[in-house]
């Protein structure tokens, strides 16, 4: 039997009737269908789903934004679109399955005993021969040789000229066929799986249940029954963040336009957290120990839940899904950056946050200081800085040896080295103006030694979430601190040690017998240190003087020649490091410490205070927050899920894997043998063999049939 890609042929109603019903039940309109769910889900999986609004902006632009909203591609599963393209394919494929099982069935029941003898002669596998038995005794011994070998045989007595003839017909393989049935049901039940699994019935509640989403903010207790899914919702699927030592009854369905709220028929409460991380700092293994408080029967389970490893209650599913902070509390130290600025100390808990006020009086800014993260492990690679990193190259070496090894073997070997290295702590944070809008923060705890020279404290910045961190680098001194450095700031911004410090360094670099050259020193590094600090120069694109090796940068372009603008520049920052070593010692020494010795360290440690406080003056944020101490609590998200299709699923893959193997590696054959009298002890033997497929194997089970059948030709 062939199977027809044609719907069913309706004899009854409209002529537009019977074409669509044609076309619902045909196997070309099954097809089409299953292309675009395919296209569909590869969109979902390609875009990310269920984002907010804002992530789509900043990463595509609003244009594309409002096309992806509108198209419901953030939402693909869920969108209307798909889930009717999905009923019309388990509409349509069941049609077929209706259509094209009864001609199966049938197919199946009947060994086509009816074949003439002269049929046989047309097919690709025939042979001739004798066999030296009676026509009926030599019918008995064939179907009972199929028969041992598989075959469902059936034998048929005909009269003829030459007196009576047997057929015997036999068949094998019929899984092949049963082999289409299953894996066509297997789609659909699949089908139905997702549409009971999916949004499909959270959909119709939120139609004819009066249920709409909710996109404020607040306390969970505090929003409205309509926003608030019932326990008895018979399929949902969310997620449930609880901290240590808390408890949650509440899973949170995210929606395209808002969430909705899941109430769960018990509470989960997480005793412990458990993370263990692999040397690159990807976790290795997170856990939870939880306990299960059934709202019915006060009940409380212990559980443990890990990845791949859930837990059960009345029929609902807890998966380990990821882990977050649960409110960790951490003290941040105010950093100032600006001259003036006053240092000062927050304490505050992730999630939270504290005002803060700018200036004084009834002008004063308002700051609000937003905690969005903290992360106690920071693996950075340092593999391609520092020791054994090559800055030149030999060119009379030619290692060949080492220049494929270093690009052949194991699959992750590549050219660069990976050395791995935890940072410590880092925190994240947000200041948002009186007006709304926020840049974000990312300040390390400890200082990161980088192959510089000199330790740095790294304080990042971004304006918007689709952006990379940008990173200033802050030197630490000797004691692993800040305070050198900022009183190294300090006090550049007072004029009198900027005089004081320019004095100092005439006197020092020229001879004490020429003191019109001290003079005339003095007056270029006067001038070039108030450039650096920002003194007597224009305001910048942010509004602040320009400062720093920029202001310097703009003055020669200004007043030097091109020609000499390579030099006079070495020789202008020859001048400000001088006068900026003076303006460090002035400092220490206000500040009852020993003077800073000339030794590598204190020379890195001013080539990167020189570098940082000419990027200062890019730096938006009158101040950075240090983290100085924290308390981390952690929380574990859990995906919780009431799944009544999933068994469906799983029987609609067991029957897919069975028809697919069924219908590629099962061969459906029939086989004929005719037996008509030719003396009184042997008979005429004419054997046929079909295939739904060309084959060695059928090419060789003819042969051994057919020595198997047959008697031997003699010669």
């Amino acid at each position: 039997m062939t199977t027809s890609t044609q719907g069913l042929d309706v004899s009854v109603g409209s002529r537009p009737l019977r074409a669509a019903v044609e076309v619902l039940s045909s196997m070309r309109f099954s097809i089409s269908l299953l292309t675009v769910i395919c296209i569909a889900s590869v969109i979902g999986t390609v875009l990310k789903q269920h984002e907010p609004a804002v992530n789509y902006v900043n990463q595509f632009g609003p244009f594309w934004a409002q096309l992806f909203a509108a198209l419901k591609l953030n939402a693909v599963y869920s969108a209307w679109w798909f889930l009717l393209i999905l009923a019309f394919l388990v509409t349509s494929t069941s049609l077929c399955i209706a259509r094209n099982t009864p001609k199966i069935v049938a197919d199946l029941r009947s060994h086509k005993e009816n074949i003439r003898e002269q049929s046989l002669q047309a097919f690709a596998h025939r042979a001739q021969g004798r066999v030296a038995l009676a026509p009926e005794s030599a019918a008995h011994r064939i179907g009972q040789a199929l028969a041992a070998a598989g075959w469902k045989v059936k034998l048929q007595r005909r009269e003829g000229p030459s007196g009576a003839g047997w057929m015997v017909a036999a068949r094998a393989g019929a899984a092949n066929k049963l082999g289409y049935i299953a894996a066509h049901s297997a789609i659909v039940l699949v089908c139905l799986g997702g549409l009971l699994d999916g949004d499909l019935i959270v959909r119709a509640q939120m139609l004819w249940g009066g249920k709409t989403t909710y996109s404020g903010g607040g306390m969970i207790a505090d929003v409205k029954p309509e926003h608030r899914l019932p326990a008895s919702n018979p399929t949902f699927r969310g997620n449930v963040m609880v901290g240590e030592g808390m408890q949650s009854a509440t899973a949170i369905l995210n929606q395209s336009d808002g969430i909705l709220l899941q109430e769960l028929p018990f509470s989960i409460e997480l005793k412990k957290f458990i993370v263990e991380y692999y040397s690159t700092g990807m976790p290795k293994l997170f856990a939870s120990e939880i306990v299960i408080h059934d709202r019915e029967t006060g009940q409380a389970t212990p559980h443990r839940v890990e990845v791949n490893h859930p837990a059960r209650h009345r029929g609902i599913e807890i998966y380990q899904s990821s882990f977050d902070d649960g409110g960790s509390t951490v003290r941040l130290q105010a950093v100032p950056l600006t001259a003036g600025g006053k240092s000062f100390e927050v304490e505050g808990v992730i999630g939270g946050s504290t005002p803060l006020a700018r200036g004084q009086g009834p002008d004063a800014d308002t700051l609000t200081l937003e905690y969005t993260g903290l992360r106690v492990i920071n693996v950075e690679n340092f593999g391609d800085k520092g020791v054994g990193s090559v800055s030149a190259t030999d060119v009379r070496k030619v290692d060949l040896k080492d220049a494929i090894e270093s690009r052949l073997g194991a699959g992750h070997k590549t050219v660069s080295r990976k050395e791995l290295r935890n940072v410590g702590p880092s925190i994240n944070y947000k200041l948002r103006d009186a007006a709304g809008q926020a840049r974000e923060f990312h300040n390390y705890m400890e200082p990161i030694d980088l192959g510089e020279g000199v330790p740095v404290f790294l304080m990042g910045l971004r304006e918007t979430p689709a952006e990379e961190f940008r990173y200033l680098r802050l030197p630490a001194d000797e004691s692993g601190r800040l305070d050198s450095f900022l009183r190294l700031r300090e006090a550049l911004a007072d004029p009198v040690v900027r005089e004081q410090a320019v004095r100092r360094y005439a006197a020092r670099a020229t001879d004490p017998a020429r003191p019109e050259l001290a003079q005339q020193l003095a007056a270029s590094a006067g001038r070039a240190l108030a450039l650096f600090a920002g003194v007597g120069t224009a305001a910048g694109p942010n509004g602040k003087p320009v400062a720093g090796l920029q202001a310097l940068s703009d003055f020669m372009e200004a007043n030097v020649p091109e020609a000499d603008r390579a030099r006079a520049g070495e020789v202008v920052v020859r001048i400000v490091n001088g006068t900026l070593f003076e303006v460090a010692q002035i400092a220490r020494a206000r500040a009852g410490l020993k003077p800073l010795d000339m030794t590598d360290a204190s020379r890195a440690f001013m080539n990167q205070a020189v570098l940082a406080l000419s990027d200062l003056t890019l730096y938006p944020a009158p101040l950075a927050f240090q983290l100085k101490d924290f308390t981390q609590v952690q929380a574990s998200v859990f995906q919780v899920a009431r799944a009544p299709g999933r068994n469906i699923v799983y029987l609609g893959c067991a029957l897919l894997i069975v028809g697919i193997f069924a219908m590629l590696y099962v061969r459906e054959r029939r086989l004929w043998v005719w037996l008509a009298p030719q003396d009184a002890d042997s008979s005429r033997a004419t054997l046929a063999l079909s295939s739904n497929r060309k084959t060695l194997d059928t090419d060789r089970e003819f042969a051994q049939l057919r020595t198997q059948l047959l008697d031997p030709t003699p010669p």
